[in-house]
């Protein structure tokens, strides 16, 4: 079986520029299986740990673009730890422009981007995506073209992050074992809601990692085999009464369950005329 490489790229702005080098460096390789996994707007300690929680999980390569020093510095240390290399790919022709320029930078965010209607528009998805973040702003939930619900650990955020950055306007509900889900979820009638789930097995190692990279040991429900079994089966019996289309994410990468779901959306679109 060939090997299966991961690419991650972080930054603090939208992760064009990101994309833009990373693809441009992987079009020279042919015949390799390459997952790119996207994280963009990483501008707290709170969603980096997020971020390099995910790439403990699934380790590979490292490209990004981080103008505060201190998020530089955790990301570089975390890498370190996890053996996972780590690339600035701003830091050598920064590195010559000040030479050349005989000026420092000034490490502000995003200033590569001119500030026309479409980054404007892009922006205030991606923002719109962070504020609906793990069903916070439910009030406002209706105004999303799609919402990600699941299970915790199925990909929703970054999923819906990876939706933003292409301009689709994102939100995401975790499901609680033993909670009903939120009424604003079930009385969404204009956005396309999708529910994701993993298989048992996938999702109890997915849990137990995400909870080792956290120095947690305890045993409890949410690694517990029957328990995760239970859980899935009564998210997909929700989805199933009400009619969402469902997306298996046990072996997909970030970037196939987004194109899923932006296939989704446009069939919803075409069917409606």
């Amino acid at each position: 079986m060939d090997h299966k490489f991961h690419v991650h790229l972080v930054s603090d702005s939208t992760g064009e520029t990101l994309h833009a080098m990373a693809n441009a460096a992987l079009a020279q390789f042919e015949n390799v299986d390459v997952h790119i996994h996207a994280y963009a707007l990483v501008r707290s300690e709170h969603q980096l740990s997020r971020a390099l929680d995910h790439i403990a999980i699934m380790p590979g390569i490292v490209f990004f673009t981080l103008a505060n020093q201190g998020l530089r510095d955790k990301l570089i240390a975390r890498c370190g730890d996890i053996e996972v290399r780590a690339i600035d790919l701003l830091e050598g022709p920064v590195l010559a422009l000040r030479q050349f320029l005989g000026k420092t930078e000034t490490h502000k965010v995003g200033r590569q981007h001119q500030v026309d209607q479409r980054y404007l528009e892009r922006i205030e998805v991606l923002n719109f995506t962070i504020a609906h973040d793990d069903g916070q702003s439910l009030d406002s939930i209706d105004e999303a073209e799609v919402i990600l619900t699941g299970a915790s650990r199925t990909s929703k955020t970054p999923t819906c992050v990876y939706l933003a950055i292409r301009g689709v306007k994102a939100a995401n509900v975790p499901l609680v074992p033993g909670m009903p889900p939120p009424p604003q979820l079930l009385a969404a009638k204009k956005p396309l809601i999708v529910g994701l789930w993993v298989s048992p097995d996938r999702l109890v190692q997915v849990r137990r990692n995400r909870l080792s990279t956290m120095g947690e040991t305890c045993d409890t429900d949410y690694i517990e085999p029957d328990a995760v079994r239970a859980e899935i089966a009564a998210t997909k019996q929700l989805f199933e009464n009400n009619d969402w289309p469902t997306i298996d994410v046990s072996r997909r990468s970030i970037e196939e369950t987004a194109a899923a779901v932006m296939n989704l959306l446009t069939e919803r679109k075409e069917a409606a005329g």
